[in-house]
């Protein structure tokens, strides 16, 4: 007997949870580095600027993660 093809049952190939992977990676760092802020309530760059940009990029990376064809 010779074995069909059959398309995989996951919804994601393995570049697509690469991907995630990723992104999940920006999101922590991104918050990580809020936290490393010196100013009073995290007013300074890494809290106001830094920090939340790395984590709208890692949002951004899962987006095209979960929309990213097989």
């Amino acid at each position: 007997m010779q074995k069909q093809d059959t398309p995989s049952s996951l919804p994601f190939g393995k570049s697509n949870y690469l991907w995630m992977l990723i992104g999940l990676a920006l999101i922590l760092g991104g918050f990580f580095v809020m936290t490393l802020d010196s100013e009073p309530y995290g007013f300074g760059f890494l809290g106001l600027t830094l920090g939340p940009v790395l984590a709208f990029l890692g949002f951004m990376v899962e987006f095209y993660a979960i929309m990213k064809k097989k």
